[in-house]
């Protein structure tokens, strides 16, 4: 099967629409603009212009003042109450002072007066959609910034580890290419293994790197409202659809798409999930138009993908679409000395953020630490250590701060099935896993390997 590497990247133009009644004028823009890269659409007044915008919202609005059927003020007005993230630049004759002042004070991004030279226009067009662009991308980082201390460090001595970023290395090399997008990676691994850190990580050392990471915990969308989150929809697709929004996957633009928990979208949506990797397009809900997509998509799941396949419950194409690079994360039980490494690493940060002392960890604790069967992997290393050091005030760690006793309900396998019954410990299973998570029930399904709506059964079941 060929990868979509082979495949050029789709060249994403910026859409303009230019409301202007003067004809020539308006088709030497359209020419113009055109040559310079930009996607021109032309409305000659404002009814026309509305019929487009209930269509597509641009990214940018060359809106004249005076046109026949009204003033591009109403038209400004309307725009604004879209709530859409559309620059609106307006554009007067002499004598039409008044209108571009009051337009700039309904959030116009900019006035020119005509006549306009033609280059003039394409630089001030430039500046207003590069800044708008720019916006996105510092609002993308301020995002990856709550996580990118923590995140992108990848610790660990173990042989895997070692491994798995030589992988990350050789993953994000090929990124450098001009030629095509890189191929997709599918990250397996039980749960709290560190696969979102991974997936940033290859993020952190691509070409990409200055661009959109777009995280989509797929367990957490809502069934409802899955397909518009992920493709968008255009105003009126469906009940309360007020307004044209752009989903998910068209949010990463040229960035990163990361689908964890892949495994947790509905089969149904599958296969338009698969036409998006094969076309490397989408259609919004209620929209017959195709959109370029050229984000590079990494996929992650702690199911095992290839019993969902069998089992029917896993499109397999989609699967060996996704299946072109794997990296397998290790439980953290089989990374030798690494439990060791990560508790003090999580301890030191944990002191540090709330301006505590940490004095190490006694032998007895540390035994405990490294004897301890840790189900939820790195994720519960890290949460217990968090709370061990702010519930100590600082100082050193003991076995009666770090509660494992009462905590690991499931190490003994012997005590599990002695003299209890599948039920009984599929119980004790289900009260752990809502413990650890807080009763949420999406990461405690993940936790237990099992889809939200099979958990809410077993809730209402045992009346938890």
């Amino acid at each position: 099967m060929h990868d979509s590497m082979s495949n050029e990247v789709p060249i994403l133009k910026k859409q303009i629409l230019l409301v202007e009644d003067e004809t020539v004028f308006a088709n030497a823009v359209k020419k113009h603009l055109s040559r310079k890269g930009y996607e021109i659409y032309l409305a000659s007044d404002l009814k026309s212009a509305n019929l487009h915008l209930k269509e597509n919202i641009p990214d940018l609005i060359l809106l004249d003042m005076r046109l026949p059927d009204g003033s591009g003020l109403d038209l400004l007005g309307e725009i604004k109450s879209m709530n859409t993230s559309a620059e609106i630049l307006v554009m007067s004759a002499y004598g039409e002072l008044d209108d571009a002042v009051s337009a700039m004070k309904l959030g116009a991004s900019d006035y020119l007066k005509k006549p306009i030279d033609l280059e003039e226009l394409y630089i001030n067009v430039k500046k207003v959609i590069d800044k708008n662009v720019l916006t996105q991308k510092l609002d993308y980082s301020a995002k990856r910034e709550q996580h990118a201390f923590e995140d992108v460090n990848f610790l660990g001595e173990c042989k895997q580890i070692i491994l798995i970023r030589e992988q990350v290395e050789k993953i994000a090399s090929l990124t450098q290419s001009e030629s095509g997008i890189p191929p997709t990676v599918l990250i397996l691994g039980e749960t709290g293994t560190g696969k979102d850190v991974v997936a940033r990580l290859l993020h952190s050392k691509s070409n990409l790197n200055d661009r959109p990471f777009v995280h989509v915990d797929c367990a957490s969308l809502p069934k409802d409202l899955i397909e518009s989150e992920l493709f968008g929809h255009e105003k009126g697709a469906f009940t309360n659809a007020n307004v044209a929004r752009a989903g998910l996957i068209e949010a990463a633009e040229n960035g990163v798409l990361f689908l964890d928990e892949i495994a947790e979208i509905p089969i149904d949506l599958q296969s338009k999930l698969l036409a998006v990797l094969e076309r490397r397009s989408l259609r919004r809900i209620g929209s017959t138009k195709e959109l370029p997509v050229a984000a590079w998509i990494i996929a992650a799941t702690n199911r095992d993908i290839e019993v969902l396949v069998k089992n029917r419950e896993f499109r397999s194409d989609l699967y060996y679409r996704l299946n072109v690079m794997t990296i397998k994360m290790p439980s953290l039980r089989d990374r030798d000395n690494d439990i060791v490494l990560l508790s003090n690493y999580f301890a030191n940060l944990t002191s540090k953020r709330y301006g505590l002392s940490f004095d190490g960890f006694t032998k007895q604790a540390l035994k405990q630490i490294e004897e301890y069967s840790w189900h939820g992997n790195v994720r519960e290393l890290k949460h217990l250590i968090e709370r061990a050091v702010l519930l100590n005030g600082g100082g050193t760690l003991d076995i009666k701060v770090l509660g494992l006793d009462k905590n690991d309900g499931i190490n003994d396998e012997a005590e599990i099935i002695n003299d209890v019954t599948l039920g009984e410990a599929e119980l004790r299973l289900i009260k752990i896993a809502l413990e650890r998570t807080n009763r949420n029930v999406s990461k405690a399904a993940r936790e237990l390997g099992i889809t939200r709506m099979a958990l809410r059964y077993r809730i209402k079941k045992y009346n938890l």
